[in-house]
């Protein structure tokens, strides 16, 4: 069963920075694309930044030029680098990725994420 385990959260102030990191274990033939998604209290889940694995990245317009996604293809795992935070930054940021198992391409279920508060 592949998992996606999330960390490196927890409180900051804002105009703060944070790295969150995580890796993906488990039996898998490749990893696509791989993705930060967030989820504020009382809100739907959104997509925060994606890159594929030739490196191309993408990012909601909330976080362009505040935040950084890289990975590392041989760790299977990927970064957010996230700076000059505000507070509705403030969730619980869970990552996943596309891969294969060798027949499809899919996704794991959401681990737990990691939580950033973002406060004074």
């Amino acid at each position: 069963q592949v998992r996606f385990v999330e960390s490196g959260g927890g409180l900051v102030q804002p105009g703060g920075s944070l790295r969150l990191s995580c890796a993906a274990s488990g039996s898998f033939f490749r990893m696509y694309a791989m993705g930060w998604y967030r989820q504020a209290p009382g809100k739907e889940r959104e997509s925060v930044a994606t890159i594929t694995s030739g490196g191309i990245t993408n990012y909601d317009d909330s976080v362009k030029g505040r935040f950084t996604i890289s990975r590392d293809n041989a760790k299977n795992t990927v970064y957010l680098q996230m700076n000059s935070l505000k507070p509705e930054d403030m969730a619980v940021y869970y990552c996943n990725g596309d891969f294969s198992d060798g027949t499809t391409v899919r996704r794991a279920n959401w681990g737990q994420g990691t939580q950033v508060t973002v406060s004074s």
